[in-house]
Order: C-alpha cells, then structure tokens, then sequence
C-alpha cells in the first residue's frame, strides 16, 4: 500500500464517522415514538397496505418534490410505526425529521409563546425536511392551537413535506379543527399533494393476545 492510498483510505474513514455521527444527530433530534424500519414491515396482516406503495415512499421521492403522505385508519393498524419508518427511511437519506404527536407540538408552541421561543420554535418547524404529526384530530383545537397549526402548516407549503395519521379521513378533520375557514385552509396544505394511505383492518395490538407463543405481531 502507497503512503497515497493511506491517505486516501484514512480520510474514508474519517468521513464516513462523520456521516455516522451526523446520522445519529438527525435519529436523536427526530424523537421518534419507536425504532422502526421499512424493511421490518409485514405485509401479510390484511390491513390493505401495498408493499409496492410503502417500497416507493421508501425512496423519499416524496421528499425531494416537497410532497405529504397520510396514513388514516383505526387506532392500531401500525400508522404509527409507518410514519416513524418512513422518517428513519429519511433521515437515513440525510433528511431532517421532527416527530411529534399533534397535540403535544401544540402544547410546545403554547409554552414557546409563553417563554419567548415562538419564534425560534416556528422556524426550526418550517426549516425541518420531514415533519410527522401523529395522532392528528384527536383532540378539538382551541383558537390558538388552530392558529400556530397553520402558521406552522403555511410555512411548510410547498417546500418540505408532512407526514400525518389520523383515525379520521381528511374529510373529518374539520370538527377537530373546529373553524370552517382554518380547516379548509389547513386540509389543502395537508392533503392537497398528498400521497394518501389507507389502512383497514383490526387492530394489531388487540389481535397480539390471539398470537401463539413465538409469533410475532404485524408491524
């Protein structure tokens, strides 16, 4: 080996430490809700998901033309663990990735007016590549909580993408939201360029208790 190829592999591995540390920044930043990977998807539970659909999001595609994906169906049929899986996906492609469930990141935009990092919180949401909001129209929005959603909605339109899931189609976000004129704004952004996602099926946290020892449950 030549003192050049020694240089040559010592700053390989320089720079793929780099790339390692930065990728555990982005995961760490993230906080995502649990470990999740699109190759740890199971196909087999009859819940209407396509794997070709799950294999081209996996791409980020979405990403790159500032697209949103939402997940909607009943409360455990692995929305969740979709949206995290497809965030690992991007960051892992060198995107940034902020995970919440809705209504805690409303309660942070609360608090941030409160202590003076609105601001700072509305630009790191409007800078961030993929935003998931999990578990969205849960809960009935109050006049400010409709309001930080669509400033934060208005700043991301267009030019990065959301990840949402819902127990509720698009089409019933509006009670949730609660003002006629704030939902419709806020469903355009949302779903407008959407890639929408439809799961059906039961429960796969409730079917866990029917498993056999050794089986595992659909992810």
């Amino acid at each position: 080996m030549t003192p050049l190829d020694l240089v040559g592999l010592l700053a390989d591995a320089e720079w793929e430490e780099r790339e390692k540390k930065r990728l555990t920044a982005r995961l760490r930043n993230a906080r995502f809700r649990q470990e999740a990977s699109v190759e740890d998807i199971d196909y087999q539970h009859p819940r209407g998901l396509a794997k070709a659909v799950m294999l081209d999001l996996a791409f980020c595609r979405w990403v790159t033309a500032h697209q949103n994906v939402v997940f909607t169906g009943h409360t455990g049929v692995g929305k969740s663990y979709l949206a995290c899986a497809l965030g690992q996906r991007a960051c892992r492609e060198g995107y940034t990735v902020i995970y919440r469930r809705t209504s805690r990141l409303l309660d942070e935009l609360v608090q941030a007016r409160a202590d003076g990092s609105h601001f700072n919180l509305l630009r790191r949401l409007a800078k961030t590549d993929v935003l998931i909001l999990d578990d969205f129209g849960l809960e009935v929005l109050n006049a400010a909580q409709r309001k930080d959603l669509l400033e934060v909605l208005e700043d991301r339109y267009g030019v990065s993408s959301t990840i949402v899931t819902s127990q509720l189609e698009p089409k019933e976000w509006h009670f949730a939201i609660g003002d006629e004129t704030i939902a419709d704004a806020v469903c355009d952004r949302l779903v407008h360029n959407a890639q929408r996602v439809k799961l059906a099926g039961e429960s796969i946290r409730k079917m866990k208790g029917d498993l056999t020892k050794g089986q595992k449950p659909a992810k």
